[in-house]
C-alpha cells in the first residue's frame, strides 16, 4: 500500500511469499521437533505411552550495560562505572538462563532470573517512561518472534519456560517404577500449575504460544498427562485381581479418555486448532480413543475373569456395578448380573466387542500421523492392547452362541487421586538484589523522584541537634525543633540520612546512626540526607506519620527485601501485566515510601 508502482509491489510480494514459506519450513521443522518425543523419553526398556513435553522459547542475546548505566546516573545520580559488575553478573545470569540443563538445577537456574527480575522492575522501570530495550523471544512452537519493551514479557516468556522444563521432566521419567510415576505426576502439575499462573495474571500477550486459549489448552493437556500416570499408577500398585479393583481400573481408564477427549476438543476449536502440531491432536486423539478401549477391556476381565458373587459380596458389588455404567446395561437385574456366569459372560462379551472396535479406532488414528507413525514404542503399546482384547475375546466366544452381543453401555469415568494444580512457589529459591548499593528499595527505586543529596554541616546546640529520628533503612528525620541547629542548617520533616561524616547510611540502623551523631565532637558533624519529591511539606509527613502509626510494612530488619516479603504472592502476581498501566496494589510492601519504620522516635 506505501507504493503504486507495480514492478515494486510484484517484488516486495514475492519476498513475502519467499519469508512466508521459509517460515512455513522452519513451522514444520519446529512441529517435527517439538513431536520427537524420543529426546524426552525416559531410557527404561519397559514400555510406556509416550508423553508430550514442550520445547523451550528462545530469546536473543540482550546487551543491559548502556541502559543501565544511564539510568543510574540520572535517576540515582550515582557513578554508574561502580555498578558495572552487578550489571554484568546479571547479564550472566540472562545468558545461562537461556540453556537450562533438564533438572532441578535448570529450574532453579529460571527461578533465580524470574526473582531477580522482580528487582530490575522494582530498580530500573519507572511506570512512566520505558528504558528503550526490547526483549525479544521465539515461539515455542512456530518459532515466530516477537518483542516488547514491557519487562513482563520478559518474566511471562521466563514462566512459560518454567513450565515447558517441567514437561520436559516428566516425560523423561521412568514410569515403569513407582518413583518415577510420583516423579512425573509432580513434574506435569507443577507444568500446569506455571500455565495456569501465567494464564491468570497475563493478559494480551504478543506470541500464541502465551495467549489465553493456547495456555488453557495447555493447562488441560498437563492434567490429562498427570490423570495417565495416576491410571498407571494404579496399574503398578494393583495387587488384588479381585472384581472390584477391575471396576477401579476401568473407571480410572475411563477418566484419561474423558480428560484427553476434552482436550482433544480444545485442540480443534478455531483459534488452536492452526497452531497446534498436528502430531499433537493425533496424539491426544490416539490416546482418547485407546483408554476407552482399555475401560472396556477392564469391564470385560472384572466380569468374565472373576467369580460370581456369593451372597456376602452380592451388596458391595451391587453397590460399586450401580455407579459403574453411565446408563444400565439392558437385560436382566442386577442381582440376576451379578450372580449368573452366563450373563456376566455376556456383557463382558459386549465390552470386549467395543473395546476392540475403539483399539482399531485408535490404530486408524495413529496411522493419519507421518510423525507418530515413526514411534514405534506407541505403536508397540497399540499393537500389544488391540491383540490383547482379541485374544480374551476368542477365548469367550463360544460357537453355540446364537445371541446377538449387544452393546455395552460406556464406562462412568472416577478417579482415586484427582489432579491438582501447583502453582509455582516463587519463595523456593533465594535472591539477593544485584543493586542492593542503590539503597533500601522502599525508597530507592524506579517510581521515587528525589532532590539532589544535601551536605548540612550541624553542631550540637544545648537542646542537642534539634530534630526526631525514626526508623530504619533509612533513618527519617520526622519532625525539626523550629529555631533549633537542624531546622538553622536547613534539614527539613521528611528528610532522608543518607551519610554521617562520609560514612554511607542508607542501610544503617537506627541505633546506627544514632551512635554516629552521638559521637561527634565540638567541631560538629557533616550529614547527607535527600528529599523525595511526593513527599515535602509538613500534610506529607503527616500522611506518612499516619501510615507509620498505623503500622504499613513495619520491616526492621536490614535485609529489607526479604524474600518472604517480596515473594508474597500478591505483590508478585500485580507485577504481570502486559499493559503499560501498572495495576500495582496500594497496599504493597513497596507503595509506601517509609516502609522500613519503626515504632522508635527519640529527640536528638
Amino acid at each position: 500500500r506505501a507504493t503504486s508502482n507495480h514492478k515494486v509491489k510484484e517484488t516486495v510480494a514475492l519476498e513475502l511469499s519467499y519469508v512466508n514459506s521459509n517460515l512455513q519450513l522452519l513451522k514444520e521443522e519446529l512441529e517435527e521437533l517439538n513431536s520427537s518425543v524420543e529426546v524426552y523419553q525416559n531410557e527404561s526398556e519397559s514400555i510406556s505411552v509416550p508423553m508430550i513435553p514442550l520445547g523451550l522459547k528462545e530469546t536473543k542475546e540482550l546487551d543491559l550495560l548502556v541502559p543501565l548505566k544511564d539510568f543510574i546516573s540520572e535517576h540515582y545520580g550515582e557513578e554508574s562505572v561502580l555498578f558495572e559488575k552487578e550489571i554484568k553478573e546479571f547479564m550472566e545470569l540472562r545468558q545461562a538462563m537461556r540453556t537450562p540443563s533438564r533438572n532441578e538445577a535448570g529450574l532453579e537456574l529460571l527461578m533465580e532470573y524470574y526473582n531477580q527480575l522482580y528487582f530490575l522492575d522494582s530498580r530500573f522501570f519507572p511506570p512512566t517512561r520505558s528504558l528503550g530495550v526490547f526483549f525479544h523471544w521465539y515461539d515455542s512452537l512456530t518459532g515466530v518472534p516477537s518483542h516488547q519493551r514491557a519487562l513482563a514479557f520478559e518474566k511471562g516468556s521466563v514462566l512459560f519456560n518454567i513450565g515447558a522444563l517441567h514437561t520436559q521432566i516428566g516425560a523423561r521419567q521412568d514410569r515403569a517404577s513407582l518413583p518415577g510415576l510420583n516423579q512425573a505426576i509432580d513434574a506435569f502439575q507443577k507444568a500446569a500449575g506455571a500455565f495456569n499462573y501465567l494464564k491468570e495474571n497475563f493478559s494480551n500477550a504478543p506470541s500464541l504460544d502465551m495467549s489465553a486459549s493456547s495456555l488453557n489448552m495447555l493447562v488441560r493437556l498437563m492434567v490429562a498427562q498427570v490423570q495417565e500416570c495416576v491410571f498407571e499408577k494404579m496399574t503398578l500398585l494393583r495387587t488384588q485381581h479381585d472384581f472390584l479393583s477391575r471396576l477401579q481400573l476401568a473407571q480410572e481408564a475411563a477418566m484419561v479418555e474423558d480428560v484427553y477427549s476434552l482436550v482433544h476438543q480444545t485442540m480443534t476449536q478455531a483459534h488452536v486448532k492452526d497452531y497446534v502440531p498436528f502430531s499433537w491432536t493425533t496424539m491426544v486423539h490416539v490416546k482418547s480413543e485407546h483408554f476407552k478401549a482399555l475401560s472396556h477391556y477392564f469391564a470385560a476381565i472384572a466380569l468374565c475373569d472373576c467369580p460370581a458373587a456369593s451372597d456376602a459380596e452380592l451388596p458391595e458389588q451391587e453397590k460399586a456395578f450401580i455407579q459403574f455404567h453411565v446408563t444400565m446395561p439392558e437385560g436382566p437385574s442386577l442381582h440376576v448380573l451379578l450372580q449368573d456366569p452366563e450373563e456376566r459372560r455376556k456383557l463382558g462379551k459386549a465390552h470386549l466387542k467395543k473395546a476392540i472396535m475403539k483399539h482399531e479406532e485408535a490404530m486408524r488414528i495413529h496411522g493419519l500421523c507421518k510423525i507418530l507413525r515413526k514411534m514405534d514404542i506407541l505403536q508397540e503399546v497399540l499393537s500389544f492392547a488391540h491383540k490383547r482384547s482379541l485374544s480374551k475375546y476368542s477365548e469367550i466366544d463360544h460357537e453355540e452362541d446364537f445371541f446377538e452381543t449387544g452393546d455395552a453401555p460406556d464406562i462412568h469415568p472416577k478417579t482415586l487421586q484427582k489432579p491438582e494444580i501447583k502453582s509455582p512457589n516463587f519463595s523456593q529459591v533465594k535472591v539477593t538484589d544485584l543493586f542492593h548499593k542503590l539503597g533500601p528499595l522502599s525508597v530507592f527505586s524506579a517510581k521515587n523522584k528525589w532532590y539532589p543529596a544535601r551536605r548540612v554541616h550541624l553542631r550540637r546546640g544545648e537542646n542537642g541537634f534539634g530534630f526526631t529520628l525514626r526508623g530504619d533503612s533509612p533513618v527519617l528525620i520526622a519532625g525539626v525543633i523550629p529555631g533549633g541547629c537542624a531546622a538553622g542548617a536547613g534539614l527539613k520533616q521528611g528528610d532522608y540520612i543518607i551519610s554521617v561524616n562520609g560514612k554511607d547510611c542508607r542501610w544503617s540502623k537506627h541505633a546506627e546512626v544514632v551512635q554516629l551523631l552521638k559521637s561527634t565532637g565540638e567541631e560538629g558533624v557533616e550529614i547527607g540526607v535527600i528529599t523525595l519529591q511526593s513527599s515535602e511539606g509538613p500534610k506529607a509527613v503527616d500522611k506518612k506519620s499516619a501510615a507509620m502509626s498505623s503500622g504499613v510494612g513495619l520491616q526492621k530488619s536490614n535485609k529489607e527485601n526479604s524474600r518472604k516479603s517480596l515473594m508474597n504472592s500478591k505483590s508478585a502476581s500485580t507485577l504481570l501485566v502486559w499493559s503499560k498501566k501498572s495495576k500495582r496494589s496500594k497496599k504493597s510492601t513497596y507503595s509506601v515510601p517509609f516502609t522500613a519504620v519503626g515504632d522508635n522516635e527519640a529527640m536528638y
